[in-house]
């Protein structure tokens, strides 16, 4: 680790928490993530955290958010996302050559925040942080428009919901999950989660569930990298399949509270589920490998 790395990452320790995916959409998958880790994951976490509650992994879910708006934190906001530099909605594709750039992205971020995890050689107060990326980019990743280039990653199509303005990255972020959840609190996470966790244990998603965490591997930095990339990948699919189906043109300036909401909402539903259990796993996999 750098010397300018270790110093940004300890002024970091104290910050609190903000908004992405919605921080209830970050607390949501950490929810899910805590029903399935193992009691040795648990036990490692709660102890790094210094939180015992079970709210130890939500609680730190959206900690990342607040602080790439730092002065100190600045350098780590292009660990949210990878710019696909693709073609929606006729094609859509991640390369990691053409789409990480020089500052780094939610791959390279997700890969080199859990080789820390795992080489268990950074201070105490690094590895807490390395968990909470960890944590964070997990959700991060599994949200379309965190890997996509297109407009900032919709973040200039300007659009509505519910009458207000807003634009399409922010009603991916907040207005969608929250019209499945019913609402941006924490206790509305917990009751997301719930219901997303039943999915996983014995509902619609049982079948898939394997499937999810098929091939995931931290054995080294090229797996760690290979894993996250199939995650990106299979979430950027979706800008062209859902998110941008129509163009530009069928989101931009429209409501997008009906029809476009209801055909949304079943891919949230699963993005959320999906790396709220791969993040389970993953954690499983650190703790397992941790030296």
């Amino acid at each position: 680790m750098s010397r300018f790395t270790a110093l940004a990452l300890l002024s970091a320790a104290a910050l609190p928490g903000a908004l992405a995916w919605g921080a209830m959409g970050h607390e949501t998958v950490a929810y899910v993530a805590s029903n399935y880790v193992s009691s040795a994951t648990k036990s490692y976490f709660q102890s790094l955290l210094g939180d015992t509650s079970t709210d130890y992994l939500a609680s730190v879910a959206s900690w990342a958010d607040s602080y790439r708006y730092t002065t100190a934190g600045a350098f780590s906001a292009p660990y949210h996302y990878i710019d696909a530099n693709d073609n929606p909605p006729t094609s859509c594709s991640v390369n990691l050559d053409r789409d990480c750039g020089s500052e780094g992205c939610i791959v390279r971020a997700l890969q080199n925040y859990t080789s820390i995890l795992i080489a268990g050689t950074a201070t105490k107060a690094n590895l807490q942080i390395a968990a909470k990326m960890v944590i964070h980019f997990a959700g991060d990743i599994g949200q379309p428009l965190h890997c996509e280039a297109l407009d900032v990653g919709g973040n200039t199509i300007d659009v509505e919901y519910n009458g207000d303005d807003t634009n399409l990255h922010a009603a991916w972020d907040s207005d969608i999950p929250e019209s499945i959840s019913g609402g941006s609190s924490l206790s509305s996470a917990k009751s997301w989660a719930t219901d997303l966790i039943s999915e996983i244990t014995s509902g619609s998603y049982k079948s898939q569930a394997s499937g999810w965490v098929s091939g995931l591997s931290v054995a080294s930095s090229s797996a760690q990298t290979t894993t996250a990339m199939k995650w990106a990948t299979e979430s950027n699919a979706y800008v062209c399949s859902t998110v941008l189906k129509g163009g530009v043109s069928a989101v931009e300036n429209k409501d997008l509270s009906g029809a476009y909401t209801t055909t949304a909402q079943p891919v949230v539903d699963l993005q959320i589920a999906k790396q709220g259990y791969r993040l389970a796993k993953w954690l499983d996999a650190i703790v397992a490998a941790a030296k």
